[in-house]
């Protein structure tokens, strides 16, 4: 038996998933996270075989979950749900010891099968997943990339330095390399330039 903990912002999504699951194989769902943050507390309190999380939540999304998730759990097995590959996202997921991609319209005998898989300690990325993600013509280093993520949550340059544990100066160097790759005039517009051309 393979016990899970599902962590996804879309309710309707993530009951199907604790519904389905089960049926398709040994499964059992342990908890069910609507948040990052939730996803944080739900995996280090029930210790699942398998956390799988989506990538796009409000707040902490799935990487941001997944990095403190490693800091107390570095061998947790972890499967990524995600509507778009964004290029240069599998990348870092993978960084960060991501085992598991599949896109979220996959059937969830399909979901199942990934999950034992992975729990078998084998790596699983769909095929459509990793065609999507080979084309990365973002200019902007993980860093840079970074920064952005954080400057579209509204913050000041103090609160992103104290978020990704930087100096004020070097998240400045780094809001100024990107608004130059992006030809923008504020981090704000360069934060959005990379969110329209997929590189968040």
């Amino acid at each position: 038996m393979t016990t899970v903990v599902l962590a996804d912002d879309e309710a309707l999504l993530r009951k199907a998933m604790a519904a389905l699951l089960p049926l398709e194989g040994e499964i059992t769902v342990l908890a069910e996270a609507a948040s990052g943050e939730s996803a944080v507390d739900a995996t280090l309190r029930h210790q699942p075989d398998v956390l799988v999380i989506d990538l796009e939540m409000p707040g902490v999304d799935g990487l941001g979950a997944v990095a403190e998730i490693r800091r107390t759990r570095p061998n947790q097995v972890i499967l990524m749900l995600t509507r778009h590959a964004k290029p240069g996202v599998l990348r870092k997921a993978l960084k960060l010891g991501v085992q598991g991609f599949v896109t979220k319209s996959a059937e969830p005998a399909h979901i199942a099968k990934v999950i034992a898989t992975l729990h078998e300690g084998k790596r699983w990325i769909d095929p459509d997943v990793s065609a999507l993600a080979l084309v990365d013509d973002c200019p902007l280093t993980d860093r840079e990339l970074d920064v952005l993520r954080v400057t579209r949550d509204g913050y000041s340059v103090a609160d992103i330095a104290a978020q990704l544990h930087l100096a004020e100066g070097t998240v400045r160097n780094y809001l100024s390399n990107a608004m130059q790759k992006t030809q923008t005039r504020t981090r704000h517009e360069a934060a959005r330039y990379a969110r329209e051309h997929d590189w968040l």
